[in-house]
């Protein structure tokens, strides 16, 4: 995950699927706002790099 990888959160307004990039330079703990691509409501996404394994988790929540 050097370069970044594109990862899957469910929006938290409609519960659609939506693909979002996470850059590691950001550092292990991220949280940034993104329109969904489905019904365009804010979601706030909060991202956790495990920077060993490179595993990336993502949860949404309504921003607000």
């Amino acid at each position: 995950m050097e370069d970044g990888t594109f990862v899957t959160y469910l929006c938290a307004f409609c519960g659609s699927s939506n693909d979002t990039f996470v850059d590691p330079s950001g550092g292990a703990t991220q949280s940034y706002t993104e329109d969904c691509s489905v019904c365009c409501h804010p979601n706030v996404l909060r991202v956790r790099i495990d920077m060993r394994s490179g595993d990336v988790s993502v949860e949404s929540e309504v921003e607000g």
